[in-house]
């Protein structure tokens, strides 16, 4: 049996802050949402990249690849969303076996209208307290925990 790598205390005070950050920002932000436009993070996120998409309009396939969820956690959220009106499925022109994700115009005045607390959030749990290196700094390591996420084998 291999060893284990343990983390060195640098590693460990680092690791441990970044589990705290991973634990108390989304219910801080889940918290906002709820209150301010009943709604949760990720409902507000689906809406959000359906917003910004061209036409705004995603296979369900891409929305989740974009929300960074599995298509059966998304699934669930567009049932939800489509009783709210927010949203309809419709099938896919070009691909008969795909399914669209269409944000209506109520599901994208919901979003509009939720955007600027949302934003107000994010700005005071994580960009207020950073400076212009620092934000670089937090892209760019990131974009290299997420590399090594998507990198790992699927199975």
């Amino acid at each position: 049996m291999d060893r284990p790598r343990w983390l060195d205390d640098h590693e460990q005070a680092a690791w441990r802050r970044l589990a705290a950050v991973i634990l108390k920002l989304p219910s801080e932000l889940e918290a906002q949402l709820q209150r301010d436009a009943d709604m949760s993070h990720f409902e507000y996120w689906v809406l959000a990249v359906l917003s910004e998409a061209p036409e705004r309009s995603l296979r369900l396939s891409q929305l989740a690849a974009q929300a960074n969820a599995s298509l059966s956690r998304l699934s669930h959220v567009v049932t939800r969303l489509e009783r709210r009106g927010w949203l309809s499925r419709q099938p896919c022109p070009e691909d008969a076996r795909a399914t669209l994700a269409v944000l209506t115009d109520a599901g994208y005045d919901q979003v509009v209208a939720a955007a600027p607390g949302h934003v107000e959030a994010v700005r005071r749990f994580v960009f207020d307290g950073l400076g212009a290196d620092d934000v670089r700094d937090l892209a760019r390591v990131c974009d290299a925990i997420l590399a090594r996420i998507h990198a790992r084998p699927q199975g």
